[in-house]
């Protein structure tokens, strides 16, 4: 596993945004983590964007693709820390959480998570070319 994808990184390979072709590039080099939660949002977003059944099937497939990390106490805890701070959403808190815990960095083009890019976490911005 090399890195956490947050909703930000997978809505835009699904939208086939400038960035998603680095997260096919991710991808299809190893194995990528996301939390359930941020799986959810994107599962959110992609009903809005193409329906319920369409949207049902594409997660389908991520989550063939990705390991997904359901989050228990623990998890949440740090999540609700991670939110208290400010500054950042509730979803964007569970990647976040995620990564400190598998000590991994973020792959994201969020500019919330972006901005905690630090010391505790490693954040690698998709919008930049390597």
């Amino acid at each position: 596993m090399t890195g956490v994808l947050d909703s930000w990184a997978v809505l835009a390979w699904l939208r086939d945004e400038p960035s998603g072709g680095r997260v096919l590039e991710l991808l299809e080099r190893d194995e990528q983590l996301i939390s359930s939660v941020n799986l959810g949002e994107v599962l959110c977003w992609t009903i809005r964007d193409r329906g319920e059944e369409r949207a049902l099937a594409i997660v389908r497939q991520i989550r063939e693709a990705v390991r997904v990390e359901d989050p228990d106490w623990q998890l949440t805890t740090e999540a609700a820390r991670v939110k208290a701070r400010g500054g950042i959403s509730y979803a964007d808190a569970f990647c976040v959480a995620t990564a400190r815990r598998h000590r991994l960095p973020v792959y994201t083009g969020d500019p919330e998570i972006l901005a905690l890019d630090g010391d505790d976490l490693a954040v690698v911005d998709l919008r930049a070319r390597p």
